[in-house]
């Protein structure tokens, strides 16, 4: 089953995904989980011939070849704590994200749901402690689905492909939600550039504010997801008005993640796109869809720039050339 190329949406800034419905089966327990369609490659019966490489990870099954390419096979269950019985049938989920294949076991799929950014959910604190591989949860024909932070495997399979934390934000005082309204002291020689970024994970939230900052010429302003930041976007634009100020004084430029509860990435990009007071923000996309096949999704909004994660140098590169050309 080609699962990422039939009936993907190809509309984008709709704030609709489509959700890949699994189950992992347990002792008197089946649990729901999700993931964004545009993920998923294809969805194959497990392969007769899977070879478990040497200090492999406890959650990683081996590898396998699958149409001439060597592709890496995650025990889904195991790697969320889970005791997966063995059923008669285990499907395997083949993904692409954040430019890497991987490819996932688990006990079986339902279907495939189309449903809204608004319906899922942002884990509340209590949830988000007890697992931080889950990004939200959503009601589907009555069943409570987790949806899945799929790019935590890749960071615990090769930290190279995890967003990295520089080292003076270690046990770093770091207040969630920061908001720079007004201008801030500009160093020396520079201006001090504000970043609005929108992203469900704490994780990337923390990495990103801090890699910017630590180039001292930027303050980050952190937000859980794209419905937040553009609340927050409208209060600046009401506070500009009122003190007869441009938005440039508050905002410079946003960064957006694209999968997030409430609303996504591209649905952020185009209410900015089509605000006509905020529409000459730059915005980039920072995101692990950014793929080939993709790539149009953000284009079609009026992204200014669309970067897969991690990446930080490219990152830091990019936001300083959007605003190296807006301030031209």
């Amino acid at each position: 089953m080609a699962a990422g190329t039939s009936g993907i949406l190809l509309e984008s800034g709709t704030n609709e995904l489509e959700i890949i419905e699994l189950f992992i089966e347990e002792e008197g327990y089946r649990g729901y989980y999700g993931v964004n369609v545009a993920k998923v490659l294809e969805i194959i019966n497990i392969p007769d011939k899977i070879i478990t490489p040497p200090n492999a990870a406890p959650f990683v099954r081996g590898v396998f070849d699958h149409r001439g390419k060597v592709i890496m096979l995650v025990d889904l269950a195991k790697w969320l704590g889970r005791n997966r019985i063995e059923t008669d049938h285990p499907t395997v989920l083949i993904t692409e994200f954040n430019q890497v294949t991987t490819s996932f076991l688990v006990s079986g799929v339902t279907r495939i749901h189309r449903t809204s950014w608004s319906n899922i959910k942002p884990m509340d604190g209590y949830l988000q402690g007890f697992s931080s591989v889950l990004t939200g949860v959503v009601l589907l024909e009555d069943r409570t689905v987790f949806m899945l932070d799929l790019e935590r495997v890749l960071g615990d399979l090769e930290p190279k492909m995890a967003m990295p934390l520089p080292e003076r934000a270690a046990g770093e005082d770091w207040l969630e939600g920061t908001v720079v309204s007004s201008p801030t002291e500009v160093p020396e020689g520079g201006v001090l550039w504000k970043v609005l970024h929108a992203d469900d994970s704490a994780m990337i939230r923390r990495a990103t504010k801090a890699t910017l900052e630590d180039t001292k010429e930027f303050a980050v302003t952190p937000m859980v997801d794209g419905k937040v930041a553009w609340d927050w976007l409208t209060e600046m634009k009401k506070t500009a008005r009122s003190e007869n100020r441009p938005i440039s004084d508050y905002i410079h430029i946003v960064l957006s993640d694209i999968e997030m509860p409430e609303m996504d990435g591209y649905s952020l990009c185009s209410k900015i796109k089509n605000d006509q007071e905020l529409k000459a923000l730059p915005v980039i996309l920072f995101s692990s869809l950014i793929t080939d096949k993709l790539i149009h999704k953000g284009e079609s909004v009026g992204a200014d720039k669309q970067l897969a994660k991690p990446h930080p140098q490219e990152l830091i590169a990019a936001v300083k050339d959007l605003l190296a050309q807006k301030s031209a």
